[in-house]
């Protein structure tokens, strides 16, 4: 923070400005892969496909849409053996193959992870709850951050006998949106998912916006 000693009418107040807001997420990603070794390439790939095919079969049939399934990874690649007896030979080959998946329905996620482990999925990672259109959140905290700079700033003016007049510039940081775990004291900021196997709780998520703002001193 600061205050320039310049003159009256060349007077500035500069100040940092936060603004953060708790939102509940709406919308659920994770990831569940296929890894599949076998002798010949085309192999690999055929078993590879097969299962890859059963696990999306089974999560669409936790009502998740095809649009809402990506693929996020598919590589073949050989496995080699490199014991010093026989010197490098290639044994076998891998396909690996994942696909990401959007999930609409938060109380869905245990039950989608489960149909696709149990169709043959050999992974689950990426899983990340997150608020699917954060522009209103944006807002708002856009709002408090404004308002967090505007009361800094009347404190310094107050507190230096000065009067403190508009705007005159304002710089937006960067936007960040941090995950909170879930409070199991507070229903409200969680959800436990109770029909699957897997329990799946969503917490929260701070969208925080930073500005520094300018205002004049009349």
């Amino acid at each position: 923070m600061s205050t320039s000693n310049s003159a009256q009418d060349n007077a500035t107040i500069v100040v940092p400005g936060t603004g953060r807001v708790v939102v509940e997420p709406d919308i659920a990603s994770v990831r569940l892969g296929v890894l599949v070794v076998r002798p010949t390439a085309a192999g690999a790939r055929e078993a590879a496909a097969a299962t890859m095919n059963a696990v999306l079969a089974a999560v669409a049939g936790q009502g998740i849409a095809r649009r809402d399934m990506q693929t996020a990874l598919l590589s073949l690649n050989p496995v080699t053996d490199y014991s010093p007896e026989s010197g490098p030979r290639v044994t076998g080959y891998q396909v690996s193959n994942s696909v990401a998946i959007t999930v609409r329905d938060l109380a869905k996620t245990g039950s989608v992870i489960d149909a696709g482990l149990g169709a043959g999925a050999t992974s689950m990672d990426g899983l990340e709850f997150r608020l699917e259109d954060t522009s209103e959140a944006g807002v708002a905290a856009r709002t408090l951050a404004i308002e967090d700079a505007r009361k800094r700033a009347q404190t310094l003016a107050s507190s230096a006998d000065v009067k403190l007049g508009g705007v005159t510039g304002i710089v937006e940081g960067d936007r960040q949106s941090i995950p909170f775990p879930a409070d199991s004291g507070m229903r409200a900021m969680a959800m436990k998912v109770e029909a699957a196997d897997t329990p799946v709780e969503s917490g929260t998520q701070e969208i925080t916006v930073s500005v520094v703002v300018t205002f004049a001193i009349d």
